[in-house]
Order: C-alpha cells, then sequence, then structure tokens
C-alpha cells in the first residue's frame, strides 16, 4: 500500500490512534485511567477494517513493550477484555451513535472488562484463592480501582468520538467508518 492509499484509505487514523494510545500510557496517570478501551470502543464504532479488534490490543502491545509484560494469564484477560472492547462497540456503536448510546456502551465496556481482568488476576492464583470465596474477595478488592476506570474511559470516549465527529461532522444515524 503506497502513502496516498494510506491516507485515502483512513488506517492513517488508525496509526495515530495506535501511537497516541501507546504513548498515553508512558506518561504518568493514575492507575486504570487508559485511553485503551475508549480505543477499543471507537475502533468497532469507525474502523472498517475486518480486525478492528486488532486496534486497542496493538496499542496495549506497544506500550508493553516498554512498560513490560507481567503474568501471562493476567494478561491475556486484560488483552481479551480490550478486544471485547472493540467487539461491543461494533456491536453497539457501529449502526448507531448518540451521546446516551455511547456512554451507556462505555459503561457496559467497563463492567466486562473490570469482570475479565479481575478473574484473570484470580485465575493466576498468585493473590487469591483459587475458591468462589477468593473470585469474589478479588472482585471486592478491585471495586476501588473501577471508578478511574470508568472515569478514563468516559473521558478517552469524548475525546475520541467527540473530536472525530466534530471534524466529520455530528451524524447519528449515519454509517461512517475509516
Amino acid at each position: 500500500m503506497n502513502t496516498n492509499s494510506l491516507f485515502k484509505s483512513g488506517l492513517w487514523v488508525c496509526f495515530l490512534l495506535i501511537l497516541l494510545a501507546a504513548a498515553s500510557r508512558l506518561v504518568p496517570h493514575p492507575t486504570n485511567f487508559s485511553p485503551i478501551a475508549a480505543l477499543g470502543l471507537f475502533a468497532g464504532a469507525y474502523i472498517g477494517l475486518r480486525r478492528y479488534w486488532l486496534v486497542p490490543l496493538a496499542a496495549l502491545l506497544l506500550s508493553d513493550l516498554v512498560i513490560g509484560f507481567y503474568h501471562p494469564v493476567e494478561m491475556s484477560f486484560v488483552y481479551i477484555g480490550f478486544a471485547t472492547s472493540a467487539i461491543i462497540g461494533r456491536f453497539l456503536l457501529l449502526q448507531k451513535r448518540n451521546v446516551i448510546r455511547i456512554g451507556a456502551t462505555t459503561l457496559v465496556s467497563a463492567t466486562v472488562f473490570f469482570l475479565l481482568s479481575n478473574f484473570g488476576v484470580w485465575l493466576t492464583g498468585l493473590h487469591y484463592p483459587l475458591t468462589t470465596e477468593g473470585l469474589l474477595q478479588c472482585y471486592a478488592m478491585a471495586i476501588p480501582f473501577f471508578d478511574n476506570t470508568v472515569l478514563g474511559d468516559l473521558l478517552y470516549v469524548a475525546v475520541l468520538f467527540g473530536v472525530y465527529e466534530s471534524i466529520h461532522g455530528w451524524t447519528p444515524h449515519q454509517h461512517r467508518t475509516v
């Protein structure tokens, strides 16, 4: 693909968003306050590629190469959680977008990520016993971090969707992808 077709296809938007999201994880920020889930929702809603779900994973992998990797089971569930945010964006935001729908989808995505990522933490057996009580304790101990997840997701969704829509003109019923 030459440079001209890269710009015409809109793939430059994908690359730019991946780089910006990865870079934002490298600067100091509150725990769990990250743009990756918002990037997944955006990719699902706007990116016409069949492998749209790879967009948040690419950003996550790029930043993890710098930050460092952690337990493979836990990491797998984090990656699955972010891929799921893109899938949620595809199913809930591709055809119809408005402020309320985007906000509600962001809360659904944050909740699914919370459930998946903390299940991965529990499944490692490193911090909690592999029992029902251990799983419940894992979720209970993660609740204080959920606020930052939701706030970060809402902020980054507002920025990504808001900037994109302000550039392209708000058309809540029009199907548009890059």
